[in-house]
């Protein structure tokens, strides 16, 4: 395993930031060790919601975890607003950094990781195969 600390800008979108990173490497198979910072605007989906719920404002990432793909990411936060409630569900595209975003990637060289249809879910899951 590789470890990879990166450090996201303001006006990044944490998502795809971080699957350009996995692909500008090389690698299709990592996953989010740990994820701290701050977003300006959020979007997450809740467990079973067909939308991603929407927060505008500062909001503080206390923690991200989850697995990039050569096609796509499966990426959890949990988010604390301004008055301390606590929100947490799946990272989507607009989650936009404010002052940063610290996160340690571990990258899977000998790994591929991708996401297929799963008849039993009915949802694009994880496939991971050894190229060692």
């Amino acid at each position: 395993m590789q470890m990879l600390p990166i450090r996201l800008t303001p006006g990044q979108d944490l998502r795809h930031a971080l699957e350009l990173v996995v692909r500008s490497r090389g690698g299709s198979a990592a996953f989010v060790l740990s994820g701290i910072g701050s977003l300006s605007k959020s979007s997450i989906r809740f467990a079973e919601a067909s939308t991603s719920h929407q927060l505008l404002g500062p909001t503080e990432i206390l923690s991200l975890s989850g697995t990039i793909a050569a096609n796509g990411s499966h990426l959890h936060m949990a988010l604390s607003t301004a008055t301390g409630e606590i929100l947490g569900g799946h990272v989507m595209s607009g989650c936009i950094v404010r002052t940063t975003a610290e996160v340690l990637l571990g990258l899977l060289p000998d790994w591929e990781f991708s996401r297929e249809p799963d008849e039993f879910t009915g949802f694009s899951e994880l496939v991971v195969v050894h190229k060692g």
